[in-house]
């Protein structure tokens, strides 16, 4: 995808046009459309600010969108910290004195992994350096 099919791709999801989003970065007619062939660096991290991702994404060098996507090594990291919380329930853990299912205990890890996956997250975006965040995400609203 270019830069262009990117922007338009994310003004599309967010319901807006290519002009209205030019108008409300202050850019003149036609400018993100000449992007087709090229851009400049602050107009780019002013689109990848609008949109909530980053200029690697824009740019087509990454398909993650945002730098505190999960990687594959934190995926496994998830797997592996939700097999430690579970094995490190001591005793039977019954609900109104029944044993747990095997369903039970599926929803259970699923639910951990869930709570594990939104905290690794939020580290993320809390304790990722600035210089590493892919453009000044200090002055974006969150949008997830």
């Amino acid at each position: 995808m270019t830069i262009y099919e990117r922007i338009k791709e994310l003004a599309r999801v967010k319901k807006i046009s290519i002009r209205e989003l030019e108008k409300q970065l202050g850019f003149s007619n036609g400018t993100i459309r000449n992007w087709i062939n090229s851009t400049n660096s602050q107009s780019l991290e002013k689109v990848a600010n609008y949109f909530n991702v980053s200029t690697d994404y824009l740019l087509g060098r990454t398909e993650k969108k945002h730098y505190y996507d999960l990687t594959k090594k934190d995926e496994k990291d998830i797997g592996i910290q939700v097999d430690k919380i579970l094995n490190d329930m001591t005793g039977d853990v019954s609900f109104y004195g029944e044993p747990m299912t095997k369903e039970d205990k599926e929803k259970l890890r699923a639910s951990l992994e869930v709570a594990v996956r939104v905290s690794m997250i939020e580290a993320k975006k809390k304790f990722t350096p600035k210089k590493y965040r892919g453009g000044n995400h200090d002055n974006r609203k969150d949008n997830q």
